[in-house]
């Protein structure tokens, strides 16, 4: 499939062949969707500029689980056929068999190229066919090892992680072993198939060890500066607008159970915060495209107006969000307490060195260490691994409606269904709208208000005509429709 589509790029300022390039606020941090191999030198170019040496140190993430191929300095990727123009989840699949699948799909498309007269055949996200006469064909690791002609310093490392839910915990540690040893200034760069949910949840944990480099060694620094309040400049004390919808705002039952659980829980939930609102729009503070928390709240809000069969997928994605989420905090509680430990860590003979006038030591960045991976974190808290998987669902998915709302319909369903059924009618609606009072009007209220009453009808059907409907709503004879359901009650087989 063509990793390039009309309208990829959702910012402005675009960086020739590079969709959707942006820089996070405050951070020597980038994120960018699958760039072309003209891009590629775009993005690094920029991202050195006239001040950073290109023969310095680069760091490049690639999240992507799909392989990729350049043909004619475009990116292509290897996907199953019902991936094409989808979020590619593809499984438990780690850097060596992404790096294996990466070889083995160029020999599949030398191989095809050689039987079709030096034409590739392809397909974009709209799985229109496409034809290429190649003129070059390069893998990845071709490309880059490319680049390190004009950029040696250049380090790029596959970390496969999947689109909705967290990447695994070996995931995290991967990335931390590659920044591990580099120093605050250097340049991050990650990367996805068009710069969304995958890079900027790269980004955000980037960005956490950036937060980690900055504490552990600034911290006694800052101390020594006269005039300097060092509490101001604490990452934990960021508050977000208390005027958010809770959801909007994270708060989330198993969130708020993992922040109580936590040492100092709600301070990593704050930083986490920050960070991903650096990392999101322009209304919070960023310049990117996906606000992985507001996201959250985002579809929630969807899931109301929904079908089933699309409420069953949305309802997944959710739940993998809120898991992503969860585990962001639980990745900066770590990173916390990496800090602390990397201050107590210095060998006696370095303190001498590093320890300022106020008694405090300022450790450079590139010499931290973590004494422990995030894996052995989370080992060593087995409880907040069983809290995610028992707790990321428990959301309020339907909206309650009053009791005395329902006993009112159940009773004139019961005292005479079809002589009542206009009255039914209208007070559900009317119930409706007081239910569904917050939402704008517009088509996602209607829709909101459709579907609950389609609901309720069906909830107070008396019990045989709720069987037959049940029945042929299984036999996909009809479906949970307002308007069938009523027909299905109004209708009498002429005599």
């Amino acid at each position: 499939m063509a990793d390039g589509f009309d309208k990829i790029q959702k910012l402005p300022d675009p960086v020739p062949g590079c969709p959707n390039f942006r820089r996070v606020p405050g951070f020597k941090v980038y994120c960018c969707g699958q760039p072309t191999i003209a891009g590629f030198e775009n993005v690094l170019n920029k991202v050195c500029g006239d001040i950073y040496p290109k023969d310095g140190p680069i760091i490049w993430f690639n999240l992507r689980q799909e392989p990729n191929v350049y043909v004619n300095g475009d990116p292509i990727c290897a996907r199953p056929p019902n991936k094409i123009g989808e979020y590619a989840e593809l499984g438990a699949i780690t850097r060596d068999i992404q790096k294996a699948n990466e070889e083995e799909f160029l020999k599949v498309c030398e191989k095809r190229k050689t039987e079709n007269g030096g034409k590739l055949k392809a397909v974009d996200i709209n799985k229109k066919e496409l034809e290429i006469e190649v003129k070059e064909l390069k893998s990845l690791s071709q490309v880059i090892e490319g680049l390190k002609e004009k950029f040696p310093g250049l380090v790029h490392w596959r970390v496969p992680v999947c689109n909705s839910a967290a990447p695994l915990a070996a995931d995290f540690d991967n990335i931390c072993k590659t920044l591990v040893g580099t120093a605050i200034n250097t340049p991050v760069i990650i990367n996805d198939q068009v710069g969304l949910s995958r890079a900027t949840t790269g980004c955000v944990v980037a960005c956490l060890f950036k937060e980690f480099q900055i504490s552990a060694s600034f911290e006694g620094l800052v101390e020594t500066v006269p005039g300097i309040n060092a509490s101001l400049l604490k990452t934990d004390r960021y508050v977000m607008n208390p005027e958010k919808d809770t959801l909007f705002r994270g708060e989330f039952e198993v969130v708020k159970t993992l922040v109580s659980t936590l040492k100092d829980g709600a301070a990593a939930k704050n930083e986490c915060d920050k960070v991903i609102d650096k990392n999101g729009t322009p209304k919070t503070g960023g310049t990117g495209i996906k606000q992985l928390r507001e996201n959250i709240a985002e579809s929630k809000l969807s899931y109301e107006i929904m079908d089933d069969a699309a409420q069953a997928f949305l309802k997944m994605k959710i739940m993998d969000n809120i898991h992503k989420y969860y585990y962001l905090i639980l990745f900066t509680a770590y990173m916390r307490e990496a800090a602390d430990l990397a201050r107590e860590a210095v060998a006696d003979e370095k303190k001498g060195e590093l320890t300022l006038a106020g008694g405090r030591c300022a450790i450079p960045g590139d010499q931290l260490k973590l004494s422990k991976k995030f894996v052995q974190f989370v080992d060593e808290n087995p409880k907040l691994r069983d809290l995610v998987e028992t707790g990321k669902g428990n959301l309020q998915w339907e909206r309650d409606i009053p009791q005395a709302a329902l006993s009112n319909l159940e009773n004139l369903a019961a005292t005479d269904f079809k002589a009542n059924l206009g009255k039914i009618i209208h007070d559900i609606y009317q119930t409706a709208h007081l239910m569904f009072s917050d939402m704008p009007q517009g088509d996602h209220k209607k829709r909101a208000k459709y579907r609950f009453a389609s609901k309720t009808l069906m909830r107070i059907l008396p019990p045989a005509k709720k069987t037959e409907v049940e029945g042929l709503i299984a036999g996909n004879a009809m479906t949970m429709d307002l308007y069938e359901i009523l027909g299905k009650c109004t209708w009498a087989v002429p005599k």
